[in-house]
């Protein structure tokens, strides 16, 4: 067995356990840190992939940023633990059939589809490759005002959340 088959399958299994205690916890504030758990996870699959962007995006924007919001959200709420109904109880009993139907519908997609089983980079592919620093060149060069402006926009909402928020006090 190679390194990258066993960091594959340490980085999936650290994103299927991270997502089933995202599901399963009872306090909002755990699931956040199991998303980022399983958001760093899937960073890991990304720079297996040779993806080193989306891989840095993925920490940087979700795992970082957005989590950050997340949390954030979580605790202006004050949301505390997770109250249980009786759909709970339903979703158990159906879930079990249903999760046992998704897994056998992905295992009949998986064996009758093409992928693997052709190359890759194809005749039709363009096979051009785009390093990160010319991409961060174009993005902080000719693309400039439009990532200042979504950062600005971004700011002003977290600012009219946080004004809706201290509304009720």
């Amino acid at each position: 067995m190679s390194l990258p088959f066993i960091l594959f399958f340490v980085f999936a299994l650290i994103s299927v356990g991270g997502a089933i205690l995202l599901i399963m916890a009872r306090e909002p504030i755990h699931s956040a840190l199991a998303l980022i758990l399983v958001m760093m996870s899937l960073a890991g699959l990304y720079l297996m992939l040779g993806a080193e962007f989306i891989a840095a995006v993925q920490i940087i924007v979700y795992a970082g940023a957005i989590m950050v919001l997340f949390v954030f959200v979580i605790m202006l709420l004050n949301a505390g633990t997770e109250e249980r109904t009786d759909w709970s109880k339903i979703a158990k009993y159906a879930g079990l059939p249903l999760g046992i139907l998704l897994l056998l519908e992905l295992a009949h997609w998986m064996a009758h589809s093409l992928i693997g089983r052709t190359p890759a980079n194809g005749a039709g592919s363009a096979n051009v490759m785009v390093s990160t620093r010319e991409l961060s060149m174009q993005l902080f060069q000719k693309y400039l005002f439009p990532f200042e402006a979504t950062s600005i926009l971004i700011l002003i909402a977290i600012l009219g959340a946080l004004v809706l928020a201290k509304r009720d006090e």
